[in-house]
């Protein structure tokens, strides 16, 4: 078996025992070691402490007054999933140990400790909460290659009837257009500036006009977003290492002023002092900007916007979550479709999130999202720290 790495530094223990004498004894050994150690003398208290603030192993003591450790073990187990415990039991107390181990404590030590055994168990404790939170992440990460695989085919299919659908309408748009323009030109005569309710017809010629251009423009991010799905990747000359940091508050201060008329405030989160990806800077913040500007249409006035920054491992995340209306399990799977959009029909063409996740793919990076109505919707883009 591989050895762990001896790090202790990261470890943060609960040690509960009513023996004050020899819990203080053993935490402050254990603190020798790098290992936070919290105390608590009792079951009720221990139970308190990790409601204000969590560990990761707790070390418990079966034989306690009032609650004693099994019971104590027990509501941890139930509330914790993954806070692992380790019993304490007397010399002669083994059925208190094995008592433990049935109800779901990580192993026991007898007393008297011999402090490099539990050292050792600590780590193992520890280690083991590390390994389930890797795995999670990474059943979590296949689970959304997976869906975005299905988006992709689903896409690729209707990116292709949509080119064509695009190139027709566009010749019937401009017979139209220039159907209205002669009218216009009509109208306009001086032998035209009496006849009876003049004035409609011209409303309804612009009227015409702006449906034109409307259409017009759908067909146009039609094209353009056609043509992103279609293209593996994103021209690789155009890539660089883009401050993640710096293009998010970019992105912020240019649509302030739109979340200004409604009193929403927009916080950028990060705890990395400088946190960069391998990629387009020019796309990104079109993304982004995109993002932004949905979030400022989903949230009520005084609601609040969050750009957080993460990294994990060779990637690197910008989530944007929002305190607005949510969007519902039946509309949450169609929102890459093109067209598709619960927005009123002149405030969006349902063509944004269509083009943004083009656009991500393109720059081999994923997006996700999460959703609860009435809650808010938390985007996702996953980006590749390096070349």
């Amino acid at each position: 078996m591989v050895d762990q790495p001896d790090v202790t530094e990261d470890i943060h223990i609960l040690l509960v025992d009513d023996e004050n004498d020899f819990r203080q004894i053993i935490a402050k050994r254990l603190k020798r070691r790098g290992i936070e150690v919290r105390e608590a003398d009792r079951g009720e208290k221990a139970l308190q402490m990790l409601e204000d603030a969590p560990v990761d192993v707790v070390i418990m003591d079966v034989k306690m007054p009032g609650m004693d450790g099994i019971e104590c073990l027990k509501r941890i187990k139930e509330k914790y999933d993954l806070l692992e415990v380790i019993m304490l039991t007397g010399h002669a107390d083994i059925h208190g140990g094995v008592e433990g181990i049935k109800s779901g404590a990580f192993d026991y030590l007898s007393k008297p400790i011999e402090l490099e055994h539990l050292v050792r168990k600590i780590k193992q404790a520890f280690h083991k909460i590390q390994r389930i939170l890797a795995e999670k992440e990474a059943r979590a990460f296949k689970e959304q290659v997976q869906q975005q695989m299905v988006v992709a085919e689903r896409l690729v299919a209707l990116g292709t009837m949509a080119s064509g659908v695009a190139h027709e309408i566009n010749n019937p748009l401009a017979v139209i257009q220039d159907s209205a323009g002669w009218l216009q030109q009509i109208l306009e005569k001086p032998d035209m500036q009496g006849i009876p309710r003049r004035d409609d017809f011209n409303k309804g010629l612009e009227r015409i006009n702006k449906a034109v251009k409307r259409a017009g423009k759908i067909t146009q991010q039609l094209l353009q977003a056609v043509k992103t799905q279609t293209t593996e990747m994103a021209d690789p000359s155009t890539f660089v290492e883009v401050d993640l940091k710096k293009l998010s508050e970019e992105a912020i201060t240019l649509v302030e002023p739109e979340a200004a008329l409604k009193n929403i405030v927009i916080h950028l989160e990060t705890k990395e002092p400088r946190l960069s990806a391998w990629t387009d800077s020019l796309q990104l913040l079109q993304v982004l900007l995109n993002l932004l500007s949905n979030s400022i249409q989903a949230t009520e006035e005084g609601g609040r916007i969050i750009v957080r920054l993460n990294a994990a491992m060779e990637e690197a995340k910008i989530i944007v979550k929002d305190t607005g209306c949510g969007i519902s399990k039946e509309n949450i799977s169609r929102i890459f479709e093109p067209f598709f959009t619960t927005k009123e029909a002149d405030q969006g063409t349902g063509m944004g999130l269509y083009v943004s996740w083009g656009i991500i793919t393109g720059l081999g990076g994923l997006i996700s999202v999460e959703s609860e109505v009435n809650k808010g919707t938390t985007f996702t883009i996953t980006l590749p720290v390096k070349k």
